[in-house]
């Protein structure tokens, strides 16, 4: 059974008997503006390859008919073809002829030299250009381009980013795309920044398609800030705040983060509009709050370290992502105290009590407990005593107050 890359001159006749010359030149004419209805040359789409010949490949295009792309631009230094039937190839509408579609995926590649034709065309339909950086030149670089043809690069545009070693590209076969073609070609500036600023939207437009808040993926941690990471997660870029690190309370991102850690995040939030991603590692993670009840149980006792002061208590770390709160009113026992720093400070630990649990609410609230109990205990006994002590003497005075008032009434 043929397949139809194989229909051979016999199949064609056959098909088209009957057909007289004007009739049939209607119809090739319209099929022809069908197949490249909304085509213009240049223009770049992704096709999957359909069959592999010795000259040609296949492609399909989504559109009436097939693309055709030649083979050896996809060729190695070895001679051997890189793609396989089945894959998806991104290539440059070039024209539509004698019923095919046309494409390349770039021209000055392989054995097909870039003339100045092909570079003249290449600008004009803004297909991608083939060439091999030759030296370095005031402000940039000089270019060869197929032949004989040489173009300029501005160092701006040879990569996104600067280079840091310049003479290192020296030599490499690189794609650019030429934004100026004057003088017949004598006068041609090229850009490979505009071709990695295209490719570097393509994978962020399927990156972004491909992610929905509430996904788990993995990234790659690029700058860790004050505030939070930045992890790249396949060709995107989202924000991991630091309250969404981990359970506990983090200070210092770095001391818990590095640049180049892999680790899993959870998508929070997309916001296409201001091209933000909101990340989480603590969403990875188990909630320590739901066994809470079970690990805290009111009236249970618990050694905690004091994480926070505040000034209506202090917050008391139980175990990672658990705090409680002793409020100041549970510090004095019974006197007042202005500040919590009255009685506790900052990294000190305490055994506290557990008096109630609001698990909905997120909310331990604790009493003193042990050594710091009794410490408030007998500070507020010797309170007591002192302040009745004060008013016995005010009341009464002192056993020499009272012998000299007598000796005075004896006188009299």
């Amino acid at each position: 059974m043929k397949s139809k890359h194989d229909i051979d001159d016999d199949d064609m006749i056959e098909e088209i008997e009957g057909v007289d010359d004007g009739s049939f030149a209607e119809l090739f004419e319209q099929s022809s503006k069908e197949n490249s209805r909304w085509l213009e040359p240049g223009q770049k789409l992704t096709g999957k390859v359909l069959k592999i010949g010795s000259e040609w490949i296949f492609m399909d295009t989504g559109q009436k008919g097939e693309g055709v792309i030649e083979r050896k631009e996809f060729l190695d230094i070895d001679g051997n073809v890189t793609v396989k039937e089945g894959d998806s190839i991104s290539a440059y509408f070039l024209s539509s002829s004698n019923g095919e579609m046309r494409f390349t995926s770039r021209i000055g590649g392989g054995a097909s030299g870039g003339g100045t034709a092909q570079l003249e065309q290449a600008w004009q339909a803004g297909v991608p250009v083939e060439g091999v950086v030759e030296k370095e030149i005031k402000g940039g670089y000089e270019i060869k381009l197929g032949g004989t043809a040489r173009a300029f690069c501005p160092y701006s545009q040879i990569a996104l980013r600067r280079v840091e070693s310049p003479e290192a590209l020296i030599g490499t076969r690189l794609t650019f795309q030429i934004s100026e073609y004057a003088e017949n070609g004598r006068n041609i500036i090229v850009s490979r920044r505009a071709l990695l600023e295209e490719e570097q939207r393509r994978l962020k437009e399927e990156a972004q398609a491909g992610i929905v808040v509430g996904m788990t993926v993995t990234g790659t941690v690029t700058s860790l800030q004050d505030y939070g990471a930045f992890v790249d997660i396949g060709g995107l870029e989202g924000l991991i705040p630091v309250s969404e690190i981990a359970w506990s309370r983090v200070k210092d991102v770095r001391e818990v983060l590095s640049v180049g850690q892999q680790l899993k995040v959870v998508v929070k939030s997309i916001d296409t509009e201001k091209d933000r991603i909101s990340l989480s590692v603590k969403d990875t993670l188990d909630d320590p709050w739901d066994q809470v009840t079970d690990k805290y149980p009111e009236g249970s006792f618990h050694t905690g370290t004091v994480a926070r002061l505040d000034t209506f208590g202090a917050f008391v770390t139980l175990g990672d992502g658990v705090d409680g709160l002793l409020h100041i009113s549970k510090m004095g026992s019974g006197k007042r105290i202005n500040h919590p720093r009255e009685v506790v400070k900052e990294g000190e630990q305490l055994e506290v009590k557990i008096e109630s649990i609001d698990r909905a609410s997120r909310r331990i609230s604790l009493a003193l407990a042990g050594p710091a109990r009794a410490a408030a205990e007998e500070e507020e006994t010797l309170s007591e005593f002192r302040r009745q002590a004060d008013g016995a003497r005010t009341g009464m005075g002192t056993l020499a107050d009272m012998v000299r008032t007598k000796n005075q009434r004896g006188k009299k």
